[in-house]
C-alpha cells in the first residue's frame, strides 16, 4: 500500500527490523509497545485502519486534500 520495504518501516516505528519480518511472517506477535508503534507510523504515513463495522476490519489510505 505505501510501499515501505521492512527496514523503512522498521526505522519509521523505532523497531528492530527483526520484529517487523517475524510479525509479516506470523512467527510471532510483537510486544504491545511494538505493535502501537507500528501502527503510529503506518497512521503517520496515510494508513486508515477501519473498526469492524459488520462488513469486516480493514485498511485505507487516507485521502489527501488537492
Amino acid at each position: 500500500m505505501l510501499g515501505f520495504s521492512q527496514t523503512q518501516l522498521a526505522e519509521a516505528a523505532s523497531v528492530s527490523r527483526q520484529t517487523v519480518v517475524d510479525f509479516e511472517r506470523g512467527a510471532r506477535t510483537p510486544y504491545p509497545n511494538n505493535l502501537d508503534a507500528i501502527r503510529t507510523a503506518l497512521e503517520a504515513a496515510g494508513v486508515e485502519f477501519i473498526a469492524e463495522n459488520g462488513s469486516g476490519a480493514g485498511v485505507r489510505l487516507r485521502k489527501t486534500s488537492a
